[in-house]
């Protein structure tokens, strides 16, 4: 069966339904799950005669995964990356749904009109299916309703710059006014949470500490010091505060540090509805491994020590984080200043889509952590985030037929000829992961194939216009959806 060829069916000795792994056969229609067979005899069960069945021997069947934090920077700065390589980079990872964020593109994803130039320059170059963030940032308060009943998933703000100057970030009054915004319409509001500290009063330093002037940039401890825990902590604080005063959902992306998670279980217990979530480079990287001059280990927040990695892990174990993502950050090699090492100059962002699934499995794996656990934390959560839980994230029917065929015996090693991001710089070079992605179903279609991929991209954009039931996808099917109750 061929990339691009429409499946009638897959079996497997081993497909994920809810917390078990047993032989089935999924019966697609449609492109929708129409029913999950069990499958001890090896007969297609009561499948129409002539049925496509896909078998796949004893891979792993479970749902696509669902990454929420994914930077396209399509329109605009495409040389860093694009819809076409970043989705054929997301099916080879079994990635099936992406949700883009409104930063890095030109023009950013902040006005109704945006947004429509963002869907026309995504237009036939998706491979998965696409979802897209609106941005919050000062003066737009306008455009959040508008970008709502056009479908966005929701929105994110910045409360320390950006890194791009078309995206702004926001003060503590252009929170009130989008909260209010936001109140009764269901969406969600994400926050890139780390901020200054102020000034304490008589004091001529900052609470943050700069690196001094004889610190080297080449060392990724001047960077980390120049980003410290108190700066995710008291952002965090602002947003558990506005949280649970306006009782608008919202989320903190890519939380680095271990320091703010009693804050956050706390608002979680006094009513907030508060979600977080981590990246596979906080879960698999750690500052006492980064070398010299290593700018491609870069981002922002920073990439901390082992001993708060082991926390994030305790803390994911235990549910006080919710769901894992990428936050595929990519850029062009030259914004790594690779040459000189300075990581204090270099453009901060990791790029890591294609891996996803494979690196959280690599560690997760070992620290206790089971395949209906790599379910939650990277497809289930990930759609309820963005209110795609209706159809992706699941292997149950009515759902879209999205699966991921995959061998989590497998080691492969990451090489530069196997990565389809548009630039190949990563951290995660030369290591050896497991768990290998062999085919890649989007609404029952094959998207990817042990290297090959569909002839033309097959993935849909994924709109979610406020006060309706349903979700729409930009051919003008639709499939039955539900509103968020958070």
């Amino acid at each position: 069966m061929e990339p691009g060829s429409t499946v009638s069916a897959v079996r497997s000795s081993r497909v994920l339904c809810g917390t078990e792994i047993r032989p089935a056969l999924i019966v697609i229609k449609e492109g929708k799950i129409h029913k999950i067979l069990p499958d001890s005899s090896g007969s297609t069960g009561d499948t129409a005669a002539g049925c496509e069945v896909l078998d796949v021997g004893d891979h792993l069947v479970m749902p696509g995964i669902v990454d929420c934090h994914v930077h396209v920077n399509e329109p605009g700065r495409t040389t860093w990356e694009g819809f076409w390589t970043a989705t054929r980079a997301a099916a080879a990872g079994g990635v099936t749904t992406i949700v883009d964020m409104p930063l890095n593109s030109i023009p950013p994803t902040t006005t109704l009109d945006n947004f429509h130039e963002k869907m026309a320059a995504a237009s036939g170059k998706c491979f998965v299916d696409t979802a897209f963030w609106g941005g919050v940032v000062p003066g737009n308060q306008l455009e959040l309703l508008p970008m709502i009943r056009a479908g966005v998933a929701g929105f994110k703000c910045f409360l320390i710059h950006s890194g791009v100057e078309e995206f702004p970030h926001v003060t503590d009054g252009d929170l009130h006014i989008a909260m209010k915004q936001l109140q009764g319409t269901g969406s969600v509001l994400l926050f890139h949470a780390e901020r200054d500290t102020p000034l304490p009063s008589g004091k001529e330093e900052r609470d943050v500490p700069l690196p001094s002037e004889e610190a080297d940039p080449k060392e990724y401890s001047t960077f980390l010091k120049s980003r410290p825990d108190v700066m995710e902590l008291e952002a965090i604080r602002t947003v558990t505060e506005l949280c649970l005063k306006y009782q608008v959902h919202c989320h903190i992306v890519h939380l680095s540090s271990a320091q703010p998670l009693a804050l956050i279980q706390a608002a979680k217990q006094a009513g907030a509805p508060l979600t977080v979530e981590t990246t596979h480079h906080y879960l698999s990287l750690s500052a006492e491994h980064i070398p010299a001059g290593a700018t491609q280990f870069k981002c922002c927040p920073p990439i901390r020590g082992v001993a708060n990695q082991e926390q994030l892990w305790s803390a994911l174990k235990a549910g006080q984080i919710d769901m894992v993502v990428s936050d595929h950050s990519p850029c062009t090699p030259d914004l790594k200043r690779l040459d000189s090492g300075d990581f204090t100059q270099a453009w901060g962002g990791i790029s890591s889509l294609q891996f996803g699934l494979s690196l959280f499995w690599t560690s997760a794996s070992k620290k206790g952590f089971t395949l209906p656990d790599v379910v939650r934390l990277l497809c289930q959560r990930t759609a309820q985030l963005c209110r795609l839980d209706n159809q992706k994230g699941s292997l149950v029917p009515g759902h879209d037929a999205d699966l991921v065929i995959w061998d989590p015996e497998k080691e492969f090693e990451v090489k530069d000829a196997s990565i389809h991001h548009k630039n190949k710089l990563t951290p995660y070079l030369g290591l050896t992961l497991l768990g290998e992605v062999s085919v890649t179903i989007v609404r029952g279609r094959v998207v990817y194939k042990q290297g090959s991929f569909s002839p033309t991209p097959l993935g849909k954009h994924l709109l979610l216009p406020q006060g309706t039931t349903q979700v729409s996808l930009c051919d003008g099917e639709k499939t039955e959806g539900t509103q968020a109750s958070r």
